[in-house]
C-alpha cells in the first residue's frame, strides 16, 4: 500500500475511486440524485448515492438539514452495524435506513478514516450490486 492510500479521506476520492471500479457510471437516481451504478446501462444498480438534505437527517447540533451527506451501500446488516457501531470512523445511520443494508457519512467527516479503508467499502459496496461474474473476475476468482 502506498503513503498514498494511507492519508486521510477526501470527498474527491469518492468519484475517483468509484469511477475506478469496473463496470461502473454515475447516473442518477431518486429522480436527480448523483448516484454511483453497476453495471453501466439500464441494469445498473447503485451503491452509491448522494443524497439530497432532507428532514429524516438532521445535524443534532445545528437543527439542520445535513448539506454533504453520502448514501453507502453494504454488502449485509452485519458490516452496516460494524461501521455505525464503530466510534473511530464518520458512518452512521437514521431511522429512514433501518430496513436499508447502507449507511451514510458526511463528506466534510472522510478525512477521519483513510483513503484506503474508503476504497475497501467502497470497493465492498460496488460488490454486494455487482454483477456476481464481475465480482470474481475483479478479485481474480
Amino acid at each position: 500500500m502506498s503513503t498514498h492510500d494511507q492519508r486521510p479521506a477526501r470527498p474527491e476520492d469518492i468519484d475517483e475511486i468509484c469511477a475506478g471500479l469496473p463496470e461502473t457510471e454515475l447516473g442518477t437516481s431518486w429522480g436527480d440524485r448523483p448516484t454511483w451504478k453497476v453495471p453501466r446501462g439500464a441494469k445498473g444498480k447503485g451503491f452509491l448515492l448522494y443524497r439530497a438534505p432532507g428532514p429524516t437527517a438532521i445535524d443534532p447540533e445545528t437543527g439542520e438539514p445535513y448539506e454533504d451527506l453520502v448514501v453507502v451501500t453494504t454488502p449485509t446488516e452485519v458490516e452496516k452495524h460494524a461501521l455505525v457501531e464503530d466510534d473511530t470512523n464518520p458512518f452512521f445511520t437514521i431511522e429512514h435506513f433501518r430496513r436499508h443494508s447502507a449507511v451514510l457519512v458526511q463528506q466534510s467527516r472522510l478525512g477521519e478514516i483513510t483513503r484506503a479503508e474508503l476504497a475497501e467499502i467502497l470497493t465492498e459496496a460496488w460488490a454486494a450490486k455487482a454483477p456476481k461474474r464481475l465480482v470474481r473476475e475483479h478479485f481474480g476468482e
